[in-house]
């Protein structure tokens, strides 16, 4: 077969489609799109709709305690086998909930484009679980409520590390998710990695000082963030299935 010498570079038709005038202000992926609109409808359900008392009992049921798994599982409900995922789908207020859907547009979206919907069911229950795991080592058998997607956020922004920067250094926000796969060794000598990671761990570990944070360091679940960070970082290859 010959090869056509006057063939447009790959490289030139992303740049070609890439650019301003035709790449759209907002281009979500439709799975993305409908985890966040659930989110939200649950968040409004709790506030506005369902009376108090009912709120609580969702809380309870549905929320990640650390003290359930220091009694015998026999000895209470079922809900120590769910709540390891539930409590990524709860709110505590909607200022935590749109700072984490800032941060699923900006990291998850990728991060979706490249492993598609199923995979990303069994990425999201997974790094949920691994971030309230690290969590419950540091706060073993502690009545602690939590609730949030921060634990999965972090895990997208591990996972979007290992190939969201192209070699320059640089993020295309079309284009991102077609990059090479770093391995772990090639990601933590790529110094844009670095730096990333560098300045995530950073400001978590000031948030666990209580910097940041109005209500004190018990405020933030700031463990979770780096479980769900080291879970998409380290074992991001087992959901990726690109080469």
């Amino acid at each position: 077969m010959e090869r056509d010498q006057t063939a447009t570079p790959p490289e030139a038709e992303r740049d070609s489609a890439a650019s301003p005038a035709r790449e759209p202000a907002f281009n979500l992926p439709a799975g993305l799109t409908f985890i966040l609109l659930f989110l939200i409808a649950i968040h409004v359900l709790r506030t506005y709709v369902l009376p108090p008392a009912i709120d609580q009992e969702i809380i309870f049921n549905f929320a990640f305690l650390p003290a359930r798994y220091d009694h015998p599982l026999a000895e209470q409900g079922i809900a120590w086998l769910w709540s390891p995922v539930t409590y990524s789908f709860l709110h505590g207020s909607w200022e935590h909930l749109i700072f984490n859907i800032f941060w699923m547009v900006a990291f998850g979206a990728p991060v979706v484009r490249r492993i598609g919907m199923g995979r990303l069911a069994v990425f999201w229950c997974l790094s949920a679980a691994a971030a309230v795991a690290l969590h419950t080592a540091f706060h073993w058998g502690e009545m602690i409520v939590v609730v949030g997607a921060s634990g999965v956020v972090s895990g997208f922004m591990g996972a979007a590390a290992r190939f969201v920067f192209s070699p320059s250094g640089r993020i295309s926000r079309q284009f991102a998710h077609l990059n090479r796969r770093l391995d772990v060794g090639e990601a933590l000598a790529n110094r844009s990695v670095v730096v990333f990671a560098g300045i995530w761990f950073l400001t978590n570990f000031l948030i666990g000082l209580g910097m940041f944070t109005p209500g004190g360091a018990g405020s933030v679940a700031w463990e979770a963030h780096i479980g769900g960070f080291l879970f998409g970082f380290l074992l991001f290859s087992l959901f990726d299935p690109r080469d």
